[in-house]
């Protein structure tokens, strides 16, 4: 295993490719996203025309990350480096995106961390990358506009908190029945994207040394 040591950018790159989640909450109240204005009369779950690049800050544990426009951001970690945190993260949500539609899922939303490597100048992609706890996972065949939409991400677990009354609380212990539903959708999240069992991977049989699986 190779380990560099990088100076973490204090920003989440969030790039959205559709209305929802706190981007949906806040065009209702103010019709912007992250402060930024977007043409008025969407609807939840509506693709945009162009993804938009929604940073946030990044917060110390235990606190909340805070949705700011692009141009703080750019302030935070200033231009030359903001510009091509956006870059990247926009470049890697597209390609993304279009490979798992490919495979019967839509990317809605995702976030990135990016380090810098003080050494060489590099700014570097870091921590977990396009999965289903720091992205949404739709089902492409079940996609409607105007309504939440079925997915394979951790809103399901978002949507039994709330309805149970325990969004926000320290301590909370699922049930059961909410840790095996939720591993069920991460898997075939996982088998979708990859056409690789889930089983055989974590059985280290076939799956060893998985490899993004080529269109047929």
């Amino acid at each position: 295993m190779q380990v560099r040591k990088l100076q973490i950018f204090p920003i989440e790159a969030i790039v959205r490719g559709y209305l929802t989640g706190s981007a949906w909450k806040e065009y209702q109240r103010q019709g912007t996203v992250h402060g930024i204005c977007v043409p008025g009369g969407m609807h939840e779950s509506q693709a945009f025309a162009e993804p938009l690049y929604t940073p946030s800050t990044k917060a110390d544990a235990g606190k909340n990350d805070e949705n700011i426009h692009p141009d703080q951001a750019l302030r935070l970690v200033g231009e030359k480096h903001g510009r091509k945190i956006e870059r990247l993260a926009l470049d890697i949500y597209r390609f993304a995106r279009d490979y798992a539609l490919a495979r019967g899922i839509i990317l809605a939303d995702t976030k990135f961390e990016f380090g810098l490597d003080v050494a060489t100048n590099e700014v570097v992609l870091v921590d977990e990358v396009l999965t289903p706890d720091s992205s949404r996972f739709w089902v492409a065949s079940a996609y409607e506009v105007g309504r939440p939409q079925e997915s394979f991400d951790k809103q399901y677990v978002r949507d039994w908190l709330v309805a149970s009354g325990l969004q926000g609380q320290p301590g909370v212990e699922l049930p059961e029945a909410v840790v095996q539903m939720t591993g069920q959708k991460y898997r075939e999240a996982f088998e979708r994207l990859t056409g690789t069992s889930a089983a055989a991977v974590l059985e280290g049989g076939e799956g060893e040394g998985v490899r993004i699986a080529p269109l047929s």
